[in-house]
């Protein structure tokens, strides 16, 4: 059952691995990227088997599980009388879990300001997309408005020349009949 049929289906898991690892993951998972960029990002992250171990390591240790299987595994270290103490094997163990997991964390790290990096990637040729369309539509406005004066002043003189063919019209009308009509 893939991640994606899981979310969309809410059934319970049946099998004890499906059980387990809700039980592992019980906080769930964070949504799927929509972003395009991201998308690309993780499928080729995906394809490299070095990552995919290492994030499926960060998500274990990042995850209760992995706090109770500690407690289990130091309890029964002790309580069995593994070694005695001070307990310098389990100390070396433990030593040696903790540059490993740090180094998990530390390329979990990475991977987090990659997928930032390619966000801010995104993000910018978005801006730069948007900013030219806001040329393109400051120049579309400048051209509207110089069209609408255009058509202002248009109007404007049609309006005098319908007010000067209105007072020739009245001052034909007040001359006597048979004097010249002046133009």
């Amino acid at each position: 059952m893939t991640q994606a049929s899981r979310h969309a289906s809410d059934t319970k898991p049946k099998t004890f691995r499906q059980r387990l690892h809700a039980f592992a993951h019980s906080e769930g998972r964070l949504p799927r990227p929509i972003d395009p960029a991201l998308l690309q990002h993780e499928r080729q992250r995906a394809e490299a088997r070095q990552n995919r171990a290492a994030d499926a390591i960060t998500a274990f240790s990042g995850s209760m599980l992995f706090v109770y299987v500690h407690v289990a595994w130091f309890a029964c270290w002790i309580g069995f009388g593994v070694e005695k103490y001070p307990y310098g094997l389990l100390t070396m163990i433990v030593s040696l879990e903790a540059i490993f997991l740090s180094t998990f964390v530390l390329i979990s790290q990475n991977r987090a300001d990659a997928k930032r990096q390619v966000i801010a990637d995104e993000q910018w040729r978005t801006v730069k997309e948007e900013s030219k369309q806001n040329v393109e539509l400051l120049r579309l406005s400048n051209q509207i408005l110089a069209l609408t004066q255009e058509v202002r002043t248009m109007a404007s003189t049609f309006r005098d020349q319908d007010e000067l063919a209105a007072l020739r019209k009245e001052i034909r009308a007040l001359l006597p009949p048979g004097t010249t009509k002046p133009d």
